[in-house]
């Protein structure tokens, strides 16, 4: 029986991952029955959960992968262009871009996440590291579903709440040493711990997902964020 190479494992597991992303974004994780999911990924649940345990353990790979993805956006722009990619990847899925050039980063306002540097901004939503952000192409309408079910999961499951706790601070910690960084640069207000900063920045993002979950308008919240990002910056950026 010939040996699967460490290439072909790892290609079969991101196709469970990429199926399953799409049948929790289309119908929420209770909707996703294991039919569904063999649909979705075009493997048996044989196949499917010789790779992750169950449904549980699939959906937080996912949402591991996810907090991962959004702490390199943070430590390279800030978790305020997390945000801006947030509403872009919102606004195309509801088709409300038609006609006209996602932000990736700019925006009415035309300012940049919470301290990012000009050079940090990737036209096509792309970084230095050649992953994709979200937002984009790569990611698109289901990168938001899986967010915005985490965030539903997380105020009403205890057990996940648990498990997720365990697995969720490299959002935290990017998102602490970015405003470290920016206060050593003093480009950060300084009347205020950068602990509290990091905080607000946290709620504002959890306010937005929940916000986009409840299928309310993007409208013009780049201009809110705007408000944010002005709100850490130090006085003479502002």
């Amino acid at each position: 029986m010939p040996r699967v190479s460490t290439d072909q494992l790892a290609a079969r597991r991101r196709q469970i991952l990429d199926g399953a992303r799409r049948c929790f974004a289309d119908h929420g994780y209770e909707g996703a029955t294991v039919r569904r999911l063999e649909t979705s990924t075009g493997l048996s649940r044989g196949a499917i959960f010789h790779y992750f345990r169950d449904k549980e353990t699939l959906f937080l790979a996912l949402a591991e992968e996810d907090a991962r993805r959004m702490a390199d956006v943070v430590a390279e722009q800030g978790l305020v262009q997390v945000m801006r990619e947030l509403l872009d990847t919102a606004r195309a899925a509801d088709g409300a871009l038609a006609g006209s050039a996602p932000s990736n980063g700019s925006h009415a306002g035309g300012g940049h996440a919470a301290g990012a540097d000009t050079e940090n901004d990737h036209p096509n939503g792309r970084h230095p590291n050649g992953r994709a952000g979200p937002g984009t192409a790569a990611t698109d309408r289901s990168w938001l579903g899986t967010r915005l079910e985490v965030s539903r999961r997380l105020r009403t499951d205890p057990e996940f709440r648990r498990r997720w706790q365990a697995h969720s601070g490299a959002l935290t910690a990017a998102t602490r040493q970015r405003l470290e960084r920016q206060a050593s640069a003093g480009a950060l207000r300084d009347d205020v711990p950068v602990a509290v900063l990091a905080q607000y920045l946290e709620l504002v993002l959890e306010g937005l997902v929940s916000h986009l979950a409840m299928g309310l308008p993007a409208g013009d919240l780049d201009a809110v964020l705007d408000v944010v990002e002005n709100g850490v910056r130090a006085t003479s950026d502002r």
